[in-house]
């Protein structure tokens, strides 16, 4: 099978930081095989739809996860939410925003759009940590998907 077609998480993240504490605590849980990080909205779009240097993919609707930041570069988290909630091949792909943003209007907006959860990162490391790993052992192991 084609590594590109084996990639359960998607990691929609700009700050490195917070991309490696977050890689860190799916390997801690051993839930990061298969994740593949985009530091940019543009990227992370055109990762699904198969498009830029993605071309040769077909369009990823297997996903179990999307974690998406909300303050992106070139695309914000807003657009990737619409265009993959607005898409009857990827709106079924869970998505969870997770973001510094505590704003209602982020938090109403990206529901009204379809997300599945909103969580503000935490600051402490440790809590941090352990978001992560709840986020991915619900998503990955528990999450029943929609057929």
């Amino acid at each position: 099978m084609n590594p590109l077609n084996e990639v359960e998480i998607l990691l929609v993240e700009d700050n490195p930081h917070d991309q490696e504490l977050t890689l860190r605590a799916l390997k801690k849980q051993h839930l990061a095989n298969h994740i593949y990080t985009a530091a940019d909205g543009a990227e992370a779009l055109d990762y699904i739809f198969g498009k830029g240097a993605h071309a040769e993919k077909p369009v990823n609707n297997s996903l179990k996860v999307i974690l998406l930041d909300l303050k992106l570069p070139k695309v914000d988290g807003i657009e990737v939410l619409k265009a993959v909630k607005s898409d009857e091949r990827t709106r079924k792909i869970p998505v969870v925003v997770l973001t510094s943003s505590k704003e209602e209007r982020d938090i109403v907006e990206t529901y009204r759009l379809g997300i599945n959860s909103y969580i503000v990162k935490p600051v402490d490391f440790e809590k941090f940590m352990k978001a992560v790993a709840d986020i991915g052992l619900y998503w990955l192991l528990l999450n029943q998907v929609r057929p």
